[in-house]
Formats: C-alpha cells, sequence, structure tokens
C-alpha cells in the first residue's frame, strides 16, 4: 500500500500529481529545485525538500538525490511526472535499489522503447508498419540510407525526443553536416549521438493511443490528435482525432494494444503514429513510456483519474477495468500556454506574474502552477498552464474553448494566449483534422 510519494518533478504536473495524492489519501513529498522551494507545488505538498540548486542537472536530473531524498522522507514511491527522468532507467533501477516504488513501467520496458532503434524493431516484431528508413551508426552508413529511401528525410536522436536532435534533410548534399548537426544536439541533450533516418511524410498527422497495462492486461483509452506543432513541440491536442476513418481509428487501437501486449506492458503509456488519413495508413512513430502533457483530454472523454491509475497498478493491483469497461464521452480540447513571445520567434519570456486569471464554468478545466506573484523561472520548460475544455461534440468544446481563452489573463511575462486565439478562429483549424504541416502554414499566413 502506498502512503506517501514523493513527486520528482515540478510545475503543473506536480500540481495534477499532488491533487490526486490528497484524493486518495496519500501524503506528498515534493523534491524541489532551490529556484521552485516557494513555487505553487511546494505550498500544495504536505512536505518539501530540497534535491539541489536551480540547474536541472543538479537537481531534476540527479536521480541520486531524488532517491536520496525519497528514502530520507521514508516516502514509498517515486511519481516522475513527464520530462526530466520519467522515462530514466537509471531513476528506476536506483529507486527498486533503495526499496522504494518506481511509478511507471519496468526497467525493461523503460529500455525497450526509451531507445528508438529497439522500440522500432519491437514494433516490427509486434506486426507494426514503420516509416522506411534505418539505423546510422556513422556519416557513411546515413548516406547510404539517404540515396535508398531519398528525400526528403527526418533525423532523429535515438535516445530521446522533444525535437532535439531532430533536423529535416531535403537535398542529399547536405547529408553530411546536417547528420552531424543532429548527432552534436543529440549528444548535448541526452548524451547519446546516435540517429537514425526516416522517410520525412509531410501530409502526415500525429495520432497517439493511449494505453494502460497492468503487466498482463492491456486496454487502450482512446486517441489523441497532436498534429499541430512548431518545431516538433506540441501546442494543441484533442480528443478524440477529428474527422478519422472509423475503421482507421479502430485499426490504430488495435495496432496500439498489440504493441502493449508485445510488451506486458505495466503502467501508463502512448504509442505515437504517423498517419496518412487520405490513404487509410499508419506508421509506429515511437512510445512514451509515461503519462504525457496532454493526458486531460483523454480524462475528460473518460472519466477517469490516470494518476490514480497507474498509482493503482504500481501498488500491484490487477486492473480495475476492462475494455469493454471504457466509454468515450464528447469532444475534449487542450490548449498548451506557454511563457514565450511568438511575436519574437517564440523568445522565451521569465519574469514575475503579475496577474493570473483564469477561465471557469461547465467543461473548463485549466491545470497550471502560476498564480499573482509566481516567479516563471529561466532555467525550464516554458509552459505555464494548460487550458482545456470538453463539450458533448467539437462545436460545443470550440464554443467553450473562445469563452475559456477570451476569459483568460496572465500579465507580467509574455504568453502564447494571443496566438492559441488566432489558432481558433482560423477556418482550417475550425474543420478540423489538420495535418503537421497546418502551424508552419497558419503562421506564415
Amino acid at each position: 500500500m502506498i502512503r506517501r510519494i514523493l513527486v520528482a518533478n515540478r510545475g503543473e504536473i506536480a500540481v495534477r500529481i499532488i491533487e490526486t495524492c490528497a484524493k486518495l489519501g496519500i501524503e506528498t513529498v515534493l523534491a524541489a529545485s532551490a529556484a521552485d522551494m516557494r513555487a505553487v507545488p511546494a505550498r500544495r505538498a504536505d512536505r518539501v525538500v530540497c534535491i539541489g540548486p536551480a540547474a536541472p542537472a543538479q537537481s531534476y536530473l540527479n536521480a541520486s538525490a531524488i532517491v536520496a531524498a525519497a528514502v530520507e522522507a521514508k516516502c514509498d514511491a517515486i511519481h516522475p511526472g513527464y520530462g526530466f527522468l520519467s522515462e530514466s532507467i537509471v531513476l528506476a533501477a536506483k529507486a527498486r535499489e533503495a526499496g522504494v516504488i518506481f511509478i511507471g513501467p519496468t526497467q525493461a520496458q523503460l529500455a525497450g522503447v526509451g531507445d528508438k532503434l529497439r522500440a522500432r524493431e519491437l514494433a516490427v516484431a509486434a506486426g507494426l508498419p514503420v516509416v522506411p528508413g534505418g539505423a546510422a551508426r556513422t556519416v557513411e552508413e546515413a548516406e547510404e540510407i539517404v540515396a535508398r529511401i531519398g528525400c526528403p528525410i527526418l533525423i532523429k536522436a535515438v535516445g530521446g525526443g522533444g525535437g532535439r536532435g531532430m533536423k529535416l534533410l531535403l537535398d542529399p548534399k547536405d547529408a553530411r553536416a546536417t547528420i552531424a548537426l543532429a548527432a552534436a544536439e543529440a549528444e548535448a541533450a541526452f548524451a547519446d549521438g546516435r540517429v537514425y533516418l526516416e522517410r520525412f511524410v509531410a501530409q502526415g498527422r500525429h495520432v497517439e493511443v493511449q494505453l494502460l497495462g497492468d503487466g498482463e492486461n492491456v486496454i487502450h483509452l482512446g486517441d489523441r490528435d497532436c498534429s499541430i506543432q512548431r518545431r516538433y513541440q506540441k501546442l494543441v491536442e484533442e480528443a478524440p482525432a477529428p474527422g478519422l476513418d472509423g475503421g482507421l481509428r479502430a485499426r490504430l487501437h488495435e495496432a496500439a494494444v498489440a504493441f502493449g501486449r508485445a510488451l506486458a506492458y505495466r503502467g501508463l503509456g502512448t504509442v505515437e503514429f504517423l498517419v496518412d488519413a487520405a490513404r487509410g495508413e499508419f506508421y509506429f512513430l515511437e512510445m512514451n513510456a509515461r503519462i504525457q502533457v496532454e493526458h486531460p483530454v483523454t480524462e475528460a472523454i473518460t472519466g477517469l483519474d490516470l494518476v490514480a491509475e497507474q498509482i493503482a497498478v504500481a501498488e500491484g493491483h490487477k486492473m480495475r477495468l476492462a475494455q469493454d469497461d471504457v466509454s468515450f464521452r464528447g469532444h475534449a480540447i487542450e490548449f498548451r500556454i506557454n511563457a514565450e513571445d511568438a511575436s519574437r520567434d517564440f523568445l522565451p519570456s521569465p519574469g514575475t506574474v503579475t496577474r493570473a486569471a483564469f477561465p471557469a464554468g461547465e467543461g473548463v478545466r485549466v491545470d497550471t502552477h502560476v498564480e499573482a506573484g509566481s516567479a516563471i523561472p529561466p532555467f525550464y520548460d516554458s509552459l505555464v498552464a494548460k487550458i482545456i475544455v470538453h463539450g458533448a461534440d467539437r462545436a460545443e468544446a470550440m464554443a467553450r474553448a473562445a469563452r475559456a481563452l477570451a476569459d483568460c489573463r496572465i500579465e507580467g511575462i509574455a504568453t502564447t494566449l494571443d496566438l492559441h486565439r488566432a489558432l481558433l478562429a482560423d477556418a482550417e483549424f475550425r474543420r478540423g483534422g489538420v495535418d503537421t504541416a497546418y502551424f508552419p502554414r497558419f503562421w506564415r499566413a
């Protein structure tokens, strides 16, 4: 039985975890950097401990400090949230050695899907289609792949995601320089300079399927569309993915569950696909072995608390749900509000929030760690809030989104609120089903 959890993260996801733990009667200890000791999550937790200076490498990325804090505070488990060490084999191993539960999949599963090459191999073995391409241990091997599959090609980091180490190659003559740049970025971000190459599908949609497993059984909790991205960073997510053919949607769900079953997956995980809706085809991209930033839209359409489900599985319980127990209701959209100045090429905008007035009302949810007086440090991700709307259908969700975004006020720092208001008014977005090339078109216009 888990009675006390160390929350090894910051920002809105830390608040989110703390809220669910409070409902479950579980104590929380927040592991915070020196920069976050007076932030909203620190005040919401039952206790806060400092795990190091502001720099992530010395705090939120320090597995030894996190596990030591959990042991010192007599925590039964560690919840890593998303980002930072949420998919870290090292943190999972150190926690296990210390007798602390890691709320996430097994070490073997983290190793399997955390390495994108290995994940690709596992997907093929499970019968999932993958984008043509391959691994490159040397520049010469990469050039051979370029010659074989042709441009455009997407170069990706093996050891990470979030757009780091990812480069688009349009001309074969630029292969050597572009691959070297991608490898250097990957080495700096993940201490792993390996890359692999995939054919770039320009008109694809980014659709993902939420899985939940207990090590024996795996079910899906529906799909999400995350195609609105800037430099591979998601901006808006919807559930379910709008405008998908029913047969294609069913095949995506079946493929994701097949992959989860092949892994005997335990915990929450998301299988991401590149979908060519016009041709009715899709390709496996990767699996994220953690809770996702966009999990609230899945919670909205299923009525489930995904953090609570994570904790239940981590305690060793069998899943409380079978596939037939999961029902889907309505449509949900999430808008990520970042501390960035969109008019200045999305320049980060650290500083102090002087006013924070968030929307409320039926079908509106706000996940945030910000209030008037909150400091936005320059050291971390720029996400300050997520506005989630839910309606009986997409039209109602859009109407609620318009009101929610209009009612939201964050002052003292630049944010992307105006960007989202403009997106919501755009005819192509309102029709639904946009592809990953949509946002660059919209932003240039």
